[in-house]
């Protein structure tokens, strides 16, 4: 392949990771032309950037797009879209619905700053272990179940999950991070986010009002996503201890 040919598939791996902005967009769009928005339709407008999110970084890194495209800080765009797609548009989804206590305001600013300095730490993204620090901002995850909770309940739940995930994501606390997680279960997380992704996917016709098994069901993957998290997280602390000298 030639040096121009490399180039031009880097550039393309850039162009993919930004076009996570149109559909966050739209997603907005959704939410404030309307009177009455369908969260179905934002959820889903969501989903995309989601899906280019998981494939772009392994692309960026077999074609080794730092080399070819470095003029280009792909980190940012990647940072800039995620923030959009997994905390902004997210918030303004569960404010829009009315899916928090009053005031929504102060629960929703919270969850933004704390994300914003989940972004801005450098430590964050601990790709060598396989693991973010912190919560990982999936608030895409905490709005659609915040949405279900709500018609049945009401929004006092999703509040609490809001703080509760708000001060996690400011701790010392580490989840996984799918796409580089340790083997052997890097291939158990990606086929389980995708089978998920599906569920989630074939649940929004019926949204919010979706049968509670099958929301029961579909809340198997964040489950064994948070408890892998943990348990994986203890044995490395306790694995990096041992081998500490003194």
């Amino acid at each position: 392949m030639t040096a121009r040919a490399h180039r031009l598939r880097a550039y393309l791996v850039h162009l993919l990771t930004a076009s996570g902005v149109a559909f966050d967009f739209l997603a907005v769009a959704a939410l404030v032309a309307v009177p009455r928005p369908d969260p179905r339709l934002v959820l889903a407008l969501l989903l995309a950037p989601v899906i280019v999110d998981a494939v772009d970084g392994p692309l960026a890194r077999r074609w080794d797009v730092r080399r070819w495209a470095g003029a280009i800080h792909g980190r940012t765009i990647d940072d800039i879209v995620d923030y959009l797609t997994f905390t902004f548009v997210p918030l303004l989804l569960v404010w829009r619905m009315g899916w928090l206590p009053s005031p929504q305001g102060a629960f929703v600013v919270l969850a933004l700053v704390a994300s914003l300095f989940g972004f801005a730490n450098q430590q964050a993204k601990q790709e060598e272990d396989g693991f973010f620090l912190g919560f990982p901002s999936y608030w895409n995850v905490f709005a659609f179940y915040a949405g279900l909770w709500a018609a049945r309940f009401g929004p006092a739940g999703p509040g609490v999950v809001c703080v509760l995930l708000s001060v996690l994501t400011v701790l010392p606390v580490r989840f996984l991070y799918p796409n580089l997680a340790p083997r052997p279960w890097r291939a158990a997380l990606l086929l389980g986010a995708a089978a998920w992704t599906i569920l989630i996917t074939g649940m929004l016709p019926s949204y919010p009002h979706t049968p509670v098994p099958v929301v029961l069901a579909s809340l198997a993957y964040p489950v064994f996503y948070v408890g892998l998290s943990l348990a994986l997280d203890r044995k490395a602390r306790l694995a990096a201890r041992t081998v500490r000298p003194g």
